[in-house]
């Protein structure tokens, strides 16, 4: 099955952070993590994808307040963190949701990821993740994480469902 025909399936998506929506750098002051980068296209592909009820989630290991207003910010359906353990958080996740996990697509980065990766209906990575998670999924972007990587995997799907033209719609108003 190609990514497409897995795409055209996903009912939700759900994204890592560390190295998938940022670049994976951690910026530290003296009172502990001060900084995340996020590139904005992504951003704006997560809240096309919701306006086409798309719903996105977040999932992962790492605590992070600025994370918390990422996606308060884009409007985020979940955001699960310091949760370590991705497989069993991913399947709660997707109950939280209302859907299987085979019908969530996921993209992450490293090896931590696998657990998830493997329940997903559509796995995806950063073209910059390590070399056995880009050997493990289905879709590899030619984005690295943080420049738009989630945006190229959203992008896959709202194709794939045929949801594009509503995106763009939304886009222009």
């Amino acid at each position: 099955m190609t990514p497409t025909d897995r795409a055209a399936q996903i009912k939700a998506v759900v994204f890592d952070v560390d190295g998938v929506l940022t670049d994976g750098g951690l910026w530290y002051g003296p009172t502990g993590e001060a900084l995340k980068r996020f590139d904005v296209k992504d951003g704006h592909a997560m809240v096309l994808a919701r306006l086409t009820s798309l719903p996105v989630a977040l999932l992962t290991a790492r605590n992070s307040p600025i994370v918390e207003i990422r996606a308060q910010e884009l409007k985020l359906a979940k955001v699960f963190q310091g949760r370590r353990e991705k497989g069993p958080a991913f399947e709660e996740l997707a109950a939280e949701l209302g859907f299987a996990p085979s019908q969530l697509a996921y993209m992450g980065d490293d090896v931590n990821d696998l657990p998830a990766l493997s329940r997903a209906g559509l796995s995806g990575c950063p073209a910059d993740a390590v070399p056995q998670v880009r050997e493990a999924v289905h879709f590899v972007s030619t984005k690295n994480g943080g420049h738009g990587a989630a945006r190229e995997f959203i992008e896959l799907i709202l194709r794939a469902t045929n949801r594009w033209d509503a995106a763009l719609e939304h886009a222009r108003k």
